[in-house]
């Protein structure tokens, strides 16, 4: 293996003269947009076909140009190629150095009009230099190479000409300073919009990408949810059944029987249900192998919780519900039964069902008194609840009773998909 020294190793990353730790210097960095890959320390790649093609163009062109302008300026001689090789060549740091290339470009046209060369295709090199610095975030520095360009332009034009090659040179007309102050001002437009562009889509990667952990967060909570709510009240009827068995093992062993048949119910339920989360978790674009609860499923519950001790009263019959609202009213319901098991000294509950103004109402009442400090549940499983609700646009109410115990009450729209509308719109 290679030996590390003091400027390889992987604590300090770049040696000490090339680290910039507020950021890349004002001349230098890339654009706001652009994601930094596992080779940024290699930076920007390096725009070499374009910047030769470029180069070729110039070259050739400005020959042409020549020709076409022969006896008005200057005829292209080794200073005048190496001004327009200079120029291009730039152009091949665009992309890592663009406020020194901006300037540079300028500057090199500048010298190139002011011996007295033909216009031509050198333009371009500034055109594509303040292009590149515009694009990458440094306006002002490329409005001020932009403007020195052209402010050296007038002065080469209508005043230095005199001491300027070609001999016996005149003034240039005013007239054809409006297409070359239209073709900065095209140059700085077409600039800014690619720039306003592509912070724009910048902006829409960054929503996406918020928008998806949004999405995975509210999937991880779900599920959260779900195996809480299944956890918690099948381990809590087995954690009384086994309670219940060791008591009557000796003594009732037909009654241990019975309970030890509940839990091993009670256990296989929870692991088919934990089974169905974690399919879905797995596989998240199939669909669920088997229907989400719902309040058809509630004699299920009153049986479990019989078997845990506990008589349920079911009141009422509940109306037609969209999946998830009786899913969540399972839930509900399935929790709240879970805490009368674990926190109340009461062996009766009542299950309340209603409806009322396009909504259901269900009620969980227990006589109490608690039998520890979490009276009506530890906290998460009324969290739960209530997330569960507010997802539906409902309320829940879970607080002690006036006369002792417990009361559970939930209220959840019947058609939840009004309210993610109204939300959405918000």
């Amino acid at each position: 293996m290679e030996e590390q020294g003091p400027h390889t190793s992987p604590a300090w990353g770049a040696p000490p003269w090339r680290r910039r730790p507020g950021g890349p210097p004002w001349w230098q960095g890339r654009p706001p947009w652009r994601r930094a890959g596992p080779d940024e320390d290699a930076g920007p790649r390096w725009p070499w076909r374009s910047t030769l093609l470029l180069t070729v163009f110039v070259l050739v062109g400005s020959n042409a140009a020549a020709r076409f302008q022969e006896g008005e300026h200057a005829s292209l001689g080794p200073f005048a190629r190496v001004l327009l090789l200079l120029g291009s060549g730039m152009l091949l740091w665009r992309q890592r150095y663009p406020v020194l290339v901006a300037f540079g470009t300028a500057a090199t046209a500048m010298v190139y009009l002011g011996a007295g060369y033909p216009y031509g295709p050198v333009f371009l090199t500034v055109a594509l230099g303040c292009f590149s610095a515009i694009v990458t975030g440094h306006r002002k520095a490329a409005w001020a190479a932009v403007g020195m360009f052209w402010a050296g332009h007038l002065l080469v034009a209508h005043w230095l000409y005199q001491w300027l090659p070609p001999a016996g040179d005149h003034a240039a007309d005013w007239g054809q300073e409006v297409p070359v102050t239209a073709w900065i001002i095209a140059i700085v437009a077409v600039s800014e919009l690619v720039r306003v562009r592509r912070e724009q889509w910048a902006r829409e990667r960054a929503e996406r990408a918020q928008a998806a952990r949004r999405r995975a967060d509210e999937e991880r909570l779900r599920i959260a949810q779900e195996l809480h709510d299944v956890l918690a009240h099948s381990i809590s009827v087995i954690n009384v059944q086994a309670g219940v068995g060791l008591a009557l093992l000796d003594s009732d062993p037909e009654q241990a029987r019975t309970a030890l048949t509940t839990i091993k119910a009670a256990s296989k339920e929870a692991l088919g249900e934990v089974r169905q989360v974690l399919d879905t978790l797995r596989t998240p674009g199939d669909a669920p192998r088997a229907p989400a609860p719902g309040l058809d499923r509630l004699p299920e519950l009153v049986e479990q919780a019989a078997g845990a001790g506990l008589t349920v009263e079911v009141e009422g019959e509940a109306p037609p519900l969209p999946p998830g609202a009786g899913l969540a009213a399972f839930r509900i319901v399935q929790e709240a039964l879970t805490n009368v098991v674990r926190h109340s000294g009461s062996r009766h509950a009542r299950v309340c069902l209603g409806q009322a103004a396009g909504a259901l109402r269900l009620r969980i009442d227990d006589d109490g008194p608690a039998t520890g400090a979490d009276a009506g549940g530890s906290g998460n499983g009324l969290a739960g609840m209530r997330e569960r609700a507010a997802a539906l646009g409902g309320t829940i109410e879970a607080g002690p009773r006036a006369d002792g115990g417990f009361r559970v009450l939930a209220v959840l729209p019947l058609k939840p998909a009004r309210y993610h509308e109204a939300k959405e719109g918000r």
